[in-house]
């Protein structure tokens, strides 16, 4: 989210054809660094035999098919973003039991260099609102065994949904405890990831309190495909993580460190056209890089915007607020208010509105990589004020607001607001990321008169997995700052029913007919591995009423 000083790394642009000399080198050197503890890994009955290092994943549930992921690595030349290894056959099987007694459907595809050795399974045919059962084989080697589950028929009556919703995690900042808690809960029917699942950053540059917990790898600014692949490869080690990923299924769309710190469709803050190479080769890599990791189905090409239905009590629409944005305003790029600027683009802010309106379920639930509740800093003291600056990417003398968020793009929020407000569209509900902090919030139709104008829709926002909030940048106590920040952040935003600046960890939201709750979980050290987890707060929306409450109790 913070700008910073310019790498003195730098790279050519991407060539899928004709890799450029400097990409090789670097997948060398890559190579170099990671190919001993891979080896290390893998079984030592045979040092070439494949192995399921990253282990198995499963995504973005229909009532018909659930999509399966994994990554094999051949031999021990065959690390994330080397290109090394051969072909390698790589079967599946999707059973209705853990034992794989009952086997539903099976198949094999063959995993190759040119896909990073990575494997994805589009299964269809499954019955709806079933508990499956997965893995992944290859030259005798057989995958962790996974669960996933499918949706709930389009015209189902659904008594409940609960999703684990999860946010900011990087790699060097701390461990990933959130995911850990998540897995160990056992009543999952998916978990969302509202973005930033990697961090592009070189090691220690990022949020990391003048440590480096443990070191990204590569070790460099990623730039390249080879890069992208090599960090997304270290993220799938991550115990918790995989053990997340063999819990339930992920319905993840991308924010920024996907691809660079406040990204925009043509360039971002995290990149120097030039001496970083062109952005839009750095933007396809890593896409391209996403799509072969990430259990994401794209329903249209290069983007993650997409809808899930979950039977008549829920629709998700998922949203891309970085392919198609306008750059952040600046006195150069133009004024938040500009209605040429956007940052859904036309089409995505047309198909949002159409499938908001069409919806027939009773909750139409957005997962929304960046706040959509506007947000004034009001009085706040200059030493809260230079912290959250930097937090919020922002300049840390005169700031006014985020315009990497919606508060950025007012006209598209204006026309969404006005949209729901003119079609009596309820229970709207958004799900975001990206601040690193937990925010309960009303969307008001006019900020500047609320409570006497209307909301339009609320919006539950999960801290960060581990990036730097704003204790951890003033490095005092966590809650220190947020006891002194809220009140005055409420007092300023009426809208806001509750805001933690401090804390990390995860929510969870369990829906069902009559309200909407996120109940707000926290961990008690994100550089402790063993990190416990205790349950913060409890706010709901209750159907018909576009207003969040507490409540005292989680589900």
């Amino acid at each position: 989210m913070t700008s910073r000083q310019r790498s003195t790394d730098s790279a050519g642009a991407f060539n899928s054809r004709a890799p450029r000399r400097r990409t090789v080198v670097k997948a060398a050197a890559a190579t170099a660094v990671l190919a001993a503890p891979l080896a290390a890994a893998l079984p030592a009955r045979a040092a070439e035999a494949p192995a399921f290092l990253h282990g198995v994943a499963s995504g973005d549930p229909l009532p018909d098919g659930i999509l399966l992921w994994t990554r094999v690595t051949p031999d021990s030349q065959a690390i994330p973003g080397s290109g090394l290894g051969p072909d390698t056959e790589v079967s599946w099987v999707v059973a209705k039991d853990k034992a794989f007694t009952t086997i539903v459907a099976k198949g094999s595809t063959v995993a190759t260099a040119a896909s990073d050795h990575t494997v994805k399974a589009d299964i269809r045919g499954l019955a709806p609102a079933t508990d499956y059962w997965f893995r992944f084989s290859a030259g005798g080697t057989d995958s962790p065994a996974a669960r996933t589950r499918t949706a709930p028929a389009a015209d189902a009556a659904v008594p409940g949904l609960r999703f684990g919703v999860v946010s900011c995690a990087n790699w060097e900042a701390g461990y990933f405890s959130a995911y850990r808690h998540l897995a160990a809960r056992n009543d999952l029917d998916a978990w969302l990831h509202l973005g930033d699942y990697i961090y592009e950053y070189k090691s220690g540059e990022y949020g990391t309190r003048g440590t480096v917990v443990r070191p990204h790898a590569p070790a460099n600014e990623i730039l390249t495909l080879a890069d992208y692949r090599t960090r997304h490869g270290r993220y799938k080690t991550d115990p918790d993580l995989q053990a997340l990923h063999h819990k339930a299924p992920v319905v993840a769309i991308w924010d920024d460190h996907e691809f660079a710190d406040n990204s925009w469709s043509g360039g971002a803050v995290n990149h120097t056209e030039g001496a970083e190479g062109a952005w839009a080769a750095r933007q396809a890599a890593a896409k391209q890089a996403y799509f072969e990791w990430m259990p994401v189905r794209p329903a249209i090409a290069g983007t993650t915007y997409r809808r899930l239905r979950f039977g008549k009590l829920a629709d998700l629409s998922l949203l891309d607020l970085r392919s198609f944005r306008s750059q952040q305003a600046s006195t150069a790029s133009g004024s938040v208010d500009d209605p040429d600027r956007t940052l859904t683009g036309r089409a995505q802010l047309d198909w949002l509105k159409s499938g908001l309106k069409s919806s027939d379920t009773t909750w139409r639930l957005v997962g929304n990589s960046v706040m959509i509740s506007p947000f004034a800093v009001g009085s706040l003291s200059a030493d809260l004020l230079k912290p959250l600056a930097k937090l919020l990417g922002l300049p840390q003398e005169g700031i006014a607001l985020n315009t990497d968020q919606w508060d950025g793009y007012t006209d598209d929020r204006r026309e969404l607001l006005a949209h729901l407000r003119s079609n009596a569209i309820r229970n709207t509900v958004f799900l975001t990321g990206d601040i690193h902090m937990a925010w309960a919030n009303d969307v008001p139709v006019d900020a500047g008169t609320y409570p006497l104008s209307a909301s339009a829709a609320t919006e539950f926002v999960v801290t960060s997995v581990t990036s730097d909030n704003l204790d951890d940048i003033v490095k005092v106590p966590e809650g220190a700052v947020s006891a002194i920040a809220s009140p005055v952040i409420r007092a300023a935003n009426r809208h806001v029913h509750w805001v933690d600046t401090d804390r990390h960890g995860y929510g969870v939201l369990d829906v069902t007919a009559g309200r909407a709750q996120m109940d707000y979980y926290v961990l008690s050290d994100r550089t402790n591995p063993n990190a416990t987890s205790s349950w913060a707060r409890s706010y709901r929306t209750r159907t018909g009423t576009q207003t969040v409450e507490r409540t005292y109790d989680p589900v």
